[in-house]
């Protein structure tokens, strides 16, 4: 009878078997059969419990190798997806192509200048530049709205996976048992770890209960029997300017936190605590990947404005007794714009180049010495909000120990000059780089971009950069549009010629030939030695960078989706139902369920005999 029975059990698990064959996380189950003893002899078949044919160690890699491939999977989606934003640069709607058409306008424009057709060209060609970047940005920030969003929604799938892992442990606690239902629970369980594997790198302990505890390889626990809680703000849409920071206060992206089961939070962003997955895909790109793609376009928007519109004049040589230096007309200097003084310091013999940059907000002070892109700058941001008085003020306190005197003789000139002691420091050179805002001013330069119709001039406030989202906002000078004469008129008194092409070489030369310094936030380069070229070099650089990214997240998600398929091959050999197996297993199983039926029989037969013998 007892062979009976364990046969029949393992019939049924065989048919569940062949049942749930093609199931997403079925485990093949076999009964655990132990002899039943009656003093020192076997005399019966015992079923203890229903074995799941696992490999536990290599459903662990399987899980780290899905945390893996879910994240490569997500950055190579994104990159690509990005690499369409900017375009094939062989073909036309790119910004390379749109910049390239740009400067053969202006080589037209400055061999014919008094060719209105010419000059139409050259400003039409400067909208379709502003636009293709308008478009760029756009396309950059759609990329982080779908971060943000794929977020949300990992923080869904994670949150039901965890309570259902807590209630399936409470389940396992309750029953105590290792019967078919049992192992059925354990799968169901899997299943959801699995998912969870997807979405975050983590590390699963079972106890002798064959309960789970779930941690992130960080360490924060995230489910026993009870589950913890994800907590994230989407945002919606997104801008340049919604941006992740440490400090709560400053951060304008939705916040990942989890909400521990009796009280308390932790931030996840912050502390880096899940490292890969999707969601730690998704953060990435949000908060670094893209942010440094929008960041590429707007340094070219802002070099490129400043290119044609910064102008930079020399100071006049000024003395006061013993004292020599500088005069320096700050007349139109900019919120963002820079007084430069050279001076050697001669009892040490160092050369200190000093950037004044002004500051119209002096909650941003002080400015750190990376403002100006170079690293031999010792920047120094002055308030200018209260006037030249509070300026002069301002420059005397902070240079005090550098023999610098600063004054302001009339109106807004700012006179530097030495201490006039021999031996003691000398004022090399002085300088003011202001943005033009006039169309003529009667100087080359000129305000061909605006930003949403004011002048760019590298101004920081307390909403940050200007350049921040510029190539998103960049347009061209209204009045241009409106009169394209401007592009080689430069001065009204007297009249610029109409055949003058000054104007039209200074802005083909700067942008062309013109070499700039470009911030390290891009990705490219390093503070201590920024990325130095053309125009040109940079967006061939920027769309040089952003292929090789995308190539090298293709071919690391396709070596993790080898790495992950081959797993699972190796898994399912071991744990998947094999039709044909079970097949020659179902025929053991019948002769096994006809030998004990057939011993039941012939016990019968002698019982009968006996009976009709009395």
């Amino acid at each position: 009878m007892s062979g009976l029975r364990a046969t029949q059990n393992s019939l049924a698990l065989v048919s569940s078997n062949v049942a749930n064959a093609e199931t997403p996380g079925y485990v093949k189950k076999t009964v655990n059969q132990v002899t039943g003893s009656t003093g020192d002899y076997g005399s019966s078949v015992l079923i203890n419990g229903v074995n799941r044919q696992l490999d536990q160690y290599l459903q662990s890699q399987v899980r780290t190798e899905s945390s893996g491939a879910a994240y490569a999977d997500i950055r190579s989606s994104f990159l690509s997806n990005l690499q369409g934003v900017y375009g094939n640069p062989a073909q036309s709607g790119t910004i390379e192509d749109a910049f390239n058409s740009f400067l053969t306008a202006l080589q037209g424009l400055s061999t014919s200048p008094d060719s209105q057709s010419a000059r139409i060209g050259a400003v039409n060609a400067a909208a379709s530049l502003a636009q293709e970047l308008n478009s760029t940005t756009a396309g950059i920030q759609s990329l982080r709205a779908n971060a943000e969003t794929g977020i949300n929604e990992s923080v869904i799938t994670a949150n039901n996976a965890m309570k259902q892992i807590a209630a399936i442990n409470n389940q396992l606690q309750a029953s105590g048992k290792t019967d078919a239902s049992t192992a059925a629970l354990l799968d169901q369980r899997d299943q959801y770890i699995d998912q969870l594997s997807e979405l975050m790198d983590i590390r699963v302990v079972t106890n002798n209960l064959n309960q789970v505890t779930v941690f992130t390889n960080s360490g924060v626990q995230l489910v026993g029997t009870e589950a913890a809680t994800l907590k994230f703000n989407p945002q919606g849409t997104m801008t340049p300017t919604t941006l992740y920071s440490n400090d709560p206060t400053k951060s304008t992206v939705g916040s990942l936190t989890i909400s521990f089961p009796h009280g308390g939070d932790y931030d996840l962003v912050s502390t880096k605590s899940i490292r890969s997955g999707k969601i730690a895909a998704y953060l990435e790109l949000r908060d670094d990947t893209l942010v440094k793609a929008q960041t590429q376009i707007d340094q070219f928007a802002a070099a490129m404005s400043s290119a044609v519109s910064d102008k930079t004049t020399d100071g006049v040589p000024a003395t006061s007794g013993a004292a020599a230096g500088y005069d320096l007309d700050l007349t139109g200097l900019q919120t963002g714009n820079v007084i430069h003084v050279t001076y050697r310091d001669n009892t040490t013999n160092t050369t200190h180049n000093l950037s004044i940059v002004r500051v119209d907000d002096p909650s941003v002070l002080p400015l750190s010495n990376s403002a100006t892109l170079d690293p031999n700058d010792e920047v120094l941001g002055i308030d200018f909000s209260a006037g030249m008085a509070s300026v002069v003020s301002q420059l005397n306190a902070a240079l005090a120990g550098s023999d610098l005197q600063f004054a302001n003789p009339s109106g807004s000139t700012l006179r530097v000059l030495d201490d006039g002691a021999p031996n003691r420091s000398d004022i090399l050179a002085a300088s003011v780089t202001a943005t033009m805002q006039s169309l003529t001013s009667g100087n080359a330069e000129l305000p061909l971009f605006t930003d949403n119709g004011k002048p760019y001039s590298g101004a920081i406030g307390a909403a940050g950069s200007q350049m921040t989202g510029l190539a998103g906002r960049i347009s061209v000078n209204t009045v241009l549009l409106g009169d394209p004469s401007r592009m080689v008129v430069y001065s009204t008194s007297p009249l610029t010629p109409a055949g003058d092409n000054v104007r039209a070489n200074f802005v083909l030369n700067q942008l062309s030939s013109g070499t700039f310094r470009y911030t390290p936030q891009t990705g490219i380069g390093t503070t201590s030695t920024p990325f130095t070229g053309t125009l040109t070099n940079f967006v061939r650089q920027i769309l040089s960078q952003q292929g090789e990214a995308a190539t090298a997240a293709k071919q690391l998600a396709d070596g993790q989706d080898v790495v992950l398929n081959t797993l699972k091959e190796k898994v399912t050999s071991i744990s998947g139902v094999n039709i044909d197996d079970e097949m020659a297993h179902l025929l053991a199983l019948q002769n096994a369920y006809s030998a004990n039926a057939r011993v039941m029989s012939s016990i019968k037969q002698m019982y009968d005999t006996l009976i009709q013998a009395m």
